[in-house]
């Protein structure tokens, strides 16, 4: 269900300028970072490159691109 909500000017500027760097939609973009900080929230300990890294893993199942694991002979 989408809602529409007001920005504040400076925080649309920098989303439409991220979104367009990102190739996402405006909704995308602030959908994006509210992720990011629901997620820093929830788990304070975790540095944003890792929290990148599962959000990409996340998006990349749900478009049926995981690799099965493999268990590494040593």
């Amino acid at each position: 269900m989408a809602v529409s909500i007001r920005l504040d000017e400076d925080l649309e500027v920098a989303a439409r300028a991220a979104s367009k760097a990102n190739r996402r939609s405006l909704a995308k973009q602030v959908s994006y970072w509210a992720d990011i900080g629901r997620i820093a929230e929830e788990y304070p300990d975790l540095p944003f490159e890792v929290i990148k890294n599962i959000m990409q893993g996340v998006h990349e199942l749900d478009e049926g691109l995981e690799l099965p694991y493999t268990k590494e002979k040593g």
